[in-house]
């Protein structure tokens, strides 16, 4: 095997690993802004916009919009905007394992708009999720966090509208997520004028999530996924909730409670291993 034999083999899925990296910094960075949710969501999309425009640029791609695009952009506006919420409302770790139960809303979507009946995995998988995301509900009905664990979930409907982002007429999933980063910037970013905090660490950690955990993240994503095996990336796909709530306790002191705990194990293996069966089998 040739050295650009080899470099063709491990450089898509060191793309998806370092996107899945990236994607799990987010809980982290908007921790340790002390600004509204809405104010840094406005400012990392406006960031991340750029940075997927100046990729555009350089690779030439073809912008488009349509109504399938205008459709992925409303979804990427709604995950970025309620995910950032749910980070100031619940635990970085609630927020992030109630958003990975997106696929059981593309299985519903896909039933609902599709007529794509789900199979006996789908709904074997969509009974564990339900029984993970209840435990969460119970933790936070007793953590007072019940409010920010119904906006985590709704970040996971948006989230698997931006799943879909390639499905249908004229779609193009990195249009998509420009025009729905740009609008929600353009929308949002005027709310840090009400802010007061603008120190150097407050706007290094607003560029780290606009370069790094949105535009950066999505761009690797998109190139990784193309090359790398469906086993492999499902597998990788799962290391953003599980390494999200890492830096959150490594570095600003926040962890799971112990049923939060048991909840996140059986969305996560749940979602983990529906994925990895789909792809062995060849669905999907």
């Amino acid at each position: 095997m040739t050295r650009n034999e080899r470099r063709r083999g491990w450089l898509p899925v060191f793309c998806v690993v370092a996107a899945s990296v990236c994607f799990s910094t987010g809980g982290l960075f908007i921790k340790l802004v002390p600004w509204s949710a809405l104010a840094i969501n406005g400012a990392r999309n406006l960031i991340g916009a750029a940075v997927i425009r100046l990729y555009i640029l350089l690779t030439r791609h073809r912008l488009v919009m349509n109504r399938t695009v205008a459709i992925g952009a409303a979804s990427m506006m709604g995950v970025t905007t309620l995910f950032a919420l749910a980070n100031k409302m619940t635990t970085a770790a609630n927020a992030i394992v109630l958003q990975f139960t997106a696929p059981v809303f593309v299985i519903l979507l896909m039933l609902t708009l599709y007529r794509q009946r789900p199979k006996r995995a789908d709904m074997l998988t969509c009974a564990m999720v339900l029984l993970g995301v209840v435990l969460f509900f119970v933790d936070g009905i007793q953590a007072g966090n019940l409010a920010g664990n119904v906006v985590a979930v709704l970040s996971g409907v948006c989230y698997a509208g931006v799943f879909m982002m390639n499905i249908g007429r004229g779609a193009d999933a990195l249009s998509s997520s420009f025009w729905g980063q740009l609008i929600t910037g353009v929308l949002l970013t005027p709310l840090c004028l009400r802010e007061t905090d603008f120190s150097a660490p407050t706007l290094l950690a607003v560029a780290a999530l606009g370069i790094i955990q949105v535009g950066g993240a999505y761009i690797l994503f998109s190139q990784g996924i193309k090359d790398t095996p469906p086993v492999t990336a499902s597998l990788i796909t799962g290391l953003e909730p599980v390494l999200n709530p890492v830096w959150v306790a490594l570095f600003y002191g926040e962890t799971f409670t112990p049923l939060s705990a048991v909840g996140a194990v059986i969305v996560v293996g749940s979602i983990v291993i529906y994925n990895v069966w789909n792809a062995k089998h060849g669905i999907g």
